[in-house]
């Protein structure tokens, strides 16, 4: 058996709270584009995890509102560049326990460490930087890269291809139902953080936390043996 060990971190919502960030630019979004107002930020729920064009989507269907491809293009477009200017001006620290794992897995020979999210590499590159993430260290695969976003596995089979891993080597760390769900197809282990979804919703994951602080690397060498 491979004695070696794939760690895979999602980025919105894993490795610090852009979730806040995204809900807040996105409701001025549909404010300010479409004179939407009162859109509330369970009306993004459904599009967690599954890119920006779905994010956009989930919001429009709960609101009762028919866009079109461009308009859609439009407000992908606007979110990021209000998402990248908060970012300008605000902090964004890693969660509890993330850049702690992250060094443990940089320390160990048997582990390596990704980075996979679906979000756009610009806009993944300025969360990961302003969390002070050492991505440019790591397999970073992002939404650029793909062409089916989660539920479908194709971003973390890429990942693991990179690694040289065996999915089933590695361990994906999630918080979203359709993340967890994209780590499962794609055959890798998964543990669910709590950060943005209740745990009762994330229960497809192999184990579910309330922080990264209580997972170590015995831990993901358990979870995969």
């Amino acid at each position: 058996m491979s004695d070696r060990y794939g760690l895979i971190f999602d980025v919105d919502g894993v490795v610090a709270d852009t979730e806040s960030v995204n809900r807040r630019v996105s409701i001025q979004v549909f404010d300010d584009l479409f004179g939407v107002k009162g859109v509330r930020a369970e009306d993004f729920t459904e599009g967690l995890g599954r890119g920006a064009h779905e994010y956009v989507k989930a919001a429009a269907r709960a609101n009762n509102l028919e866009l079109d491809a461009d308009q859609v293009e439009k407000a992908v477009q606007y979110r990021q560049d209000l998402f990248l200017k908060v970012l300008q001006t605000e902090p964004l620290p890693a969660y509890p326990g993330v850049l702690e794992l992250i060094e443990a897995g940089f320390g160990d020979d048997a582990f390596q460490v990704a980075i996979a999210t679906s979000g756009t590499l610009e806009k993944s590159r300025a969360a990961l930087e302003a969390a002070q993430v050492p991505y440019t260290k790591m397999v970073y695969v992002n939404g650029n890269d793909v062409t089916h976003k989660k539920p479908d596995p194709e971003l973390f089979l890429i990942a693991a291809q990179r690694m040289g891993l065996d999915p089933a080597r590695c361990v994906v760390i999630e918080d979203a139902p359709n993340g967890v769900q994209a780590a499962k197809a794609a055959g890798a282990k998964c543990i669910a953080v709590t950060n943005t979804t209740p745990a009762e919703k994330l229960q497809q994951a192999d184990m579910i936390c309330d922080s990264l602080e209580t997972i170590d690397l015995a831990v993901l060498r358990k979870l995969v043996d």
